[in-house]
């Protein structure tokens, strides 16, 4: 009797099926599992975001390179548009004004001249052909050496007669106007006519006459 309540003790306190709840390798694989799970999901992620982060820059890279090369293309159109522009212009001029009647007047200030040039008029055989007023920015170009095609028109071949009027102001504020008359004759070729204005104090001619 004393036996079987032994045995009976033993069986209650080590039930058959208290083996597989505290097996320890049971245990550990479960905890492993748990544990490894997290860090090949963050190691896919980061995969994920290094690929896609790759493939955004390089496509930043070929965005860039297109737009380069759309900008160098736009250039290049600019400079054949300038250029057939250019060509265009000359070939209206030599179509409006031919080399046998062609007559362009040009104008030029003397060096170092003060005076403040407001306007010049042109005429030609009483005509007039040319009124220009000049701004600030003209008048300095012209100051530092610049040369400005005033007219460029037709006339027969033969005499002809110029008329320039110029207007302006002196370095002391006071009005300057002059006019002269030159004759001038127009051969069968291009004639072209230079123009350098002075104001009285240049000690100079006020407006004289050249052949440019």
């Amino acid at each position: 009797m004393a036996r079987r309540n032994r045995i009976a003790n033993t069986l209650a306190i080590n039930p058959v099926g208290a083996s597989r709840i505290c097996r320890p390798i049971d245990v550990a694989r479960h905890l492993t599992w748990n544990q490894h799970m997290p860090m090949n999901i963050r190691s896919v992620s980061l995969a994920l975001l290094l690929l896609l982060g790759g493939a955004h820059s390089s496509a930043q890279q070929n965005d860039q390179q297109q737009m380069r090369g759309l900008d160098e293309q736009v250039q290049e159109i600019k400079s054949d548009v300038l250029s057939i522009a250019e060509e265009l212009s000359r070939l209206e001029e030599r179509l409006l004004y031919p080399s046998g009647t062609q007559v362009a007047i040009f104008i030029a200030l003397a060096e170092g001249d003060p005076m403040r040039l407001d306007a010049v008029r042109l005429l030609i055989d009483g005509q007039l052909v040319s009124h220009y007023i000049y701004s600030s920015k003209e008048l300095e170009a012209l100051r530092k050496g610049g040369v400005q095609r005033i007219y460029v028109g037709n006339v027969a071949t033969g005499d002809h007669q110029l008329e320039v009027l110029v207007d302006g102001k002196l370095e002391g504020g006071a009005d300057f106007s002059r006019t002269e008359h030159f004759a001038f004759r127009k051969e069968i070729k291009p004639k072209l006519v230079g123009l350098t204005l002075a104001g009285p104090d240049s000690g100079g001619t006020p407006i004289a006459l050249g052949e440019w």
